[in-house]
């Protein structure tokens, strides 16, 4: 299905290169709390956004996309930052102008006879294998000149679907909320909506700004997660607060 990556680098992937960290163990904990959130409903697309730039909603992401493919689950990671995205550079892929998930979306086609390909070149020349067992990525490509537009286009609504039908977990790493619409329109393809927040660093009034947004799109915050706090025994620990 996918085409093989390259030089992966790990420093950030502590899910897998730690599982038996702090760290690791408190995102096992973030995935069964959203199992739990879906219980007896069929969720299968993940929106993980934060306040601001800086954090850490990639990280959590990317670790997140882990902890799910430790249960044998097929994840696909989708870099919706089209602007600033960085999956590529944390699981090591190599971007190209012509793929990418701005090209994708461009060129997406819902063929016939259920053969799922674009116009072009077929999908699986749009997914990464990653180092990761079990995780796949899609980077966000080269910039466009109409980010939310492209999001908000019909093909990407089609895209979208017609991956949950190949993967057992989607999670779209969006862009910030404050500041850009991006992620708003995003919400229309999410099941869960996760926003990630640094101790210290993130406002109150920030995080009521977000609220709003959410309210403004009719999207729910499935839940909160607190990074960056400060542990005797570790460097970080993080926290999930759920509605």
């Amino acid at each position: 299905m996918a085409k093989s990556n390259v030089k992966i680098e790990t420093s950030n992937l502590i899910i897998n290169d730690n599982p038996k960290s702090s760290f690791s163990e408190a995102l096992k904990g973030i995935r069964t709390n959203l199992q739990f959130a879906a219980i007896d409903k069929d969720t299968k697309v993940i929106l993980v956004t934060s306040p601001n730039p800086g954090d850490g909603k990639s990280l959590i992401a990317s670790n997140l996309a882990g902890a799910y493919a430790q249960e044998n689950k097929k994840v696909l990671i989708i870099d919706c930052d089209l602007r600033k995205g960085r999956q590529a550079d944390i699981f090591g892929i190599k971007k190209t102008q012509t793929t990418g998930y701005t090209n994708l979306i461009l060129n997406y086609t819902n063929a016939s006879l259920g053969i799922i390909q674009t116009d072009k070149i077929e999908l699986k020349d749009y997914i990464c294998k990653t180092g990761v067992k079990n995780v796949h990525l899609i980077p966000n490509g080269p910039i466009p000149p109409n980010p939310i537009e492209l999001l908000g286009a019909t093909k990407n609504k089609e895209l979208i679907e017609a991956l949950k039908k190949i993967y057992d977990i989607v999670i779209l790493d969006c862009p910030p909320v404050l500041g850009l619409s991006d992620t708003l329109v995003m919400t229309r393809y999410s099941d869960i909506n996760i926003v990630v927040v640094s101790c210290g660093k993130t406002k109150v009034d920030d995080l009521g700004d977000v609220k709003k947004a959410f309210d403004k799109a009719k999207a729910n915050i499935t839940g909160i997660i607190l990074n960056k706090t400060k542990k005797t025994t570790n460097n970080y620990y993080y926290g999930y607060y759920g509605e």
